[in-house]
């Protein structure tokens, strides 16, 4: 039985491993067959120039594209001389197991060469997230039937030729060969490479180094070094039943400003110190690493068991996102790929940091640490832009602006508020004050001082802010997006309170932040008063309903590649959920009457061409009653790149629309809202769930929820008390728990005011028990 190559490069998305600085692709060891190579290290990237047909005032010049880099996971083998390849000989078992509870993947495949020879491969792969410059690899070769001799190559090689993309906007450019030699050494079983990129000038190094262990006392090894790869070979001869063991470990480094001693000085540092530690230590460090953060995350569900599956592994790879990550960027991809340039857009505030925070919150700390580091480039854009304050990138690397399309890029400026309200949100959970001061402080004042640039006050006495992209990117350019005009009255009002509790560490004023407040508390709110629903932004409700029936006959989905955006501009279609993500994350804006109304009108115009949009309107559903809704958008949002749902998992994982099964669970049916500086629960069960637990970590305590039907209980463990709201019906109780107390509470489900809607044709998510 031969080997599919139909979903190779989705396969090794899935098994992708990271720590937040380095990532490695779900290759297989021996390289080949490949869909797509790929190993990561967070911002190590090349410039490219944007190309435009005809250049504008403001635009960006160059864009940023992260890089392949020097691939340690390749280790080869040879079986009496043929190459172990699954495309060839027969394939008697292979299993590989994302093990998310121990952080590392596993692979066992026993296999018969053309001439007949069985063989046994073992390998287990991890990413150290206690080391953050170490890959490491056991592999494992044994004789099943007969004496024979193998040969394992294990290789660093720079500069990997790679397939060339599709012309999908959301896929990566390709560079050829970026990688220039610098400097290449080797002696006994290690080696190292390092390179410099051609524009961007940053330089990094690879090394390797083994333990090699077999039952043939007679080791050939060999080792050759070359500019652009490295190769040991180890050559056994076996018996029938004896195995030959290899242990890799890989060490990265790189740099923008550090010489080449120093990148080559710490690849050796990193190398000596795991193998000191062994193969065992390191696996043990990485085993207490994610047990003690599964101990504060996990998500337990007695519900369809595919759907816990696919939540878990959402969480874990948002985990990996950002574990090491240490002031760098949460790309979009994670570093599980190379789609979208490897770029950080909006999600990583608005869907990823909200899990974090509640979970692993110094992760979502470091994220907000690396937006303040480029917060002298968003002065300088926001400068370029004529406007006070600092404006940051909708899509970037390093920090500079890299979106060559202005109306969905430049012109979507709710991302400012949603780093600032990230990091006021950062710091309820916390209570860390030292972050507020030092780095939540400058991010909340300087957004603020761009809003107030960019916004005016008009004749009704509101606060305006025109010509902005929220979130739904088919309506661009639009007057009081309801989404931006909330999320910035949310950022000015905490500026405001942040000044207030900082004076003496910021050079706004009382009057400044007077001014603020004032904008905040007069934001405009477009509504229809014939329709009885918000707008989504001023007039939307005007335009012309999309013909979504001829979309599903004749053109398909997603809209973006089928259809202009002049003509999407003009219509009433919603790219992704954006009055709805209003109603999750500023909820106290509005009356359950009118979120129910708000539901029903827009679901039949929402057509989640983007994966960021079924976790929100999960969220939604679920608090205006649509329990069974809320669990099919749930199960997409989860199970968006396990089943490939926009088919492009290929090019890397949906890291924000897998934290968002998370926001679904917790957020949509665990009821959970940390807005307004307050925690509070509204819990319910979709249809057919018996149980639902999960845990957070609100001011350095574990708080534990168990919902079963009808009743929910609350667990503290910690050593301070806490106080939230449980909500049920139209109540809500305050619960005051001491460090190791509980308190149960009744519930009930919401009663839904408004039929279950109905969405565009042809896009109605699969019901959850389906998948």
């Amino acid at each position: 039985m031969g080997l599919s190559d139909t979903s190779i490069a989705q396969v090794e998305s899935l098994f992708a491993l990271s720590n937040g600085h380095i990532g490695v692709r779900g290759n297989l060891d021996e390289g080949d067959p490949a869909g797509l190579p790929g190993s990561y290290l967070n911002s190590f990237y090349e410039t490219r120039p944007l190309p435009y047909a005809e250049a504008g005032y403001g635009y960006p010049e160059s864009g940023q594209t992260i890089l392949n880099v020097t691939d340690g996971k390749l280790i080869r083998l040879q079986v009496d001389d043929e190459p172990f390849d699954l495309r060839y000989g027969s394939i008697e078992s292979h299993e590989r197991v994302l093990d998310m509870r121990r952080g590392v993947l596993e692979r066992e495949t026993v296999w018969t060469s053309p001439s007949g020879v069985r063989v046994r491969v073992r390998s287990t792969r991890l990413v150290s997230l206690t080391r953050r410059s170490l890959l490491a690899i056991r592999y494992r070769v044994q004789s099943l039937d007969r004496p024979l001799r193998v040969v394992v190559q294990s290789e660093l090689v720079a500069n990997e030729d790679l397939p060339r993309q599709s012309s999908d906007p959301r896929v990566a450019a390709v560079i050829d060969h970026p990688l220039q030699a610098v400097e290449q050494d080797g002696h006994a079983l290690r080696a190292m490479l390092i390179h410099r990129t051609k524009r961007s000038q940053l330089q990094m190094a690879a090394a390797m180094d083994h333990k090699v262990t077999s039952d043939d006392r007679q080791l050939v090894t060999e080792l050759a070094v070359h500019p652009d790869w490295a190769r040991v070979t180890v050559s056994a001869d076996l018996d029938c039943g004896q195995a030959l063991d290899l242990t890799k470990f890989v060490a990265y480094g790189w740099s923008s400003q550090r010489s080449v001693p120093s990148l080559r000085d710490q690849a050796s540092a990193a190398l000596v110190s795991a193998l000191e530690a062994t193969w065992d230590g390191v696996v043990q460090e990485q085993h207490r690493a994610f047990e003690d953060f599964w101990s504060g995350a996990d998500v337990e569900l007695d519900g369809p068991v595919e759907i816990q599956q696919a939540v878990r592994f959402g969480i874990f790879h948002a985990y990996q996102a950002a574990a090491r990550a240490e002031q760098r960027a949460i790309p979009a991809k994670g570093l599980t790929g190379p789609g979208y340039d490897g770029h950080a857009f909006w999600d990583s505030e608005a869907f990823v940091l909200p899990l974090l925070s509640a979970t692993a919150p110094h992760t979502a700390r470091d994220a907000l640490r690396w937006r303040l580091s480029t917060i002298d480039l968003a002065k300088q854009r926001a400068a370029t832009l004529r406007l006070s304050g600092a404006a940051f990138p909708w899509r970037t690397i390093r920090g500079q602006e890299c979106s060559a399309y202005w109306p969905a890029g430049t012109a979507a400026m709710h991302l400012n508020a949603d780093i600032a309200v990230a990091a006021a949100r950062y710091v309820w959970w916390t209570a860390d004050d030292a972050f507020e001061r030092d780095c939540a402080l400058p991010l909340l004042v300087e957004t603020a001082r761009l809003w107030m640039s960019l916004g005016h006050e008009g004749a009704d006495g509101r606060f305006h802010l025109d010509g902005v992209t929220g979130p739904d990117e088919y309506s661009a350019l639009a007057d009081d997006n309801v989404y931006t005009n909330l999320m910035a009255a949310k950022n000015l009002a905490a500026a405001a309170d942040a000044v207030e509790r900082w004076p003496d560490d910021t050079d706004a004023t009382p009057v400044e932040a007077a001014g603020w407040r004032r904008a905040a508390d007069r934001i405009a709110l477009p509504y229809n008063e014939r329709l009885r629903v918000h707008e989504q932004s001023a007039r939307f409700t005007e335009h012309a309903v999309w013909d979504f029936e001829r979309s599903a006959r004749e053109d398909g989905y997603p809209l973006l590649l089928h259809a202009p955006y002049f003509d999407l501009y003009s219509r009433q279609v919603v790219k992704q959920a954006d009055l709805m993500l209003a109603m999750h994350w500023c909820g106290t804006s509005f009356t359950a009457e009118e979120k129910a109304r708000a539901f029903a009108y827009y679901e039949p115009l929402t057509v989640r061409d983007s994966s960021l949009s079924a976790c929100t309107q999960a969220v939604i559903a679920a608090e205006v009653g649509h329990l069974d809704l809320a669990a099919d958008y749930l199960a997409e949002a989860a199970l968006m790149d396990l089943h490939d749902i926009e088919h492009n998992a290929k090019d890397g994982l949906h890291i924000a629309s897998l934290a968002g099964g998370w926001l679904a669970l917790v957020a949509g049916f665990g009821g959970m809202r940390d807005t307004d500086d307050h925690l509070l629960f509204r819990p319910q069960l979709p249809p057919g769930w018996r149980r639902l637990q999960f845990s957070v970590r609100p001011r350095g305590q574990r708080l534990h929820v168990d919902i079963t039907p009808g009743r929910v209980e609350y667990l503290l463990e910690g050593d301070q008390p806490l106080t939230f709201t449980h909500c049920t019906g139209t109540r809500a109780d305050d619960v005051s728990l001491g460090p190791g107390k509980r308190a149960t509470r009744k519930w009930r489900p919401v009663k839904p005011r408004t039929p279950r809607p109905s969405q565009p044709a042809g896009r109605s998510p699969r019901s959850v028990g389906d998948v």
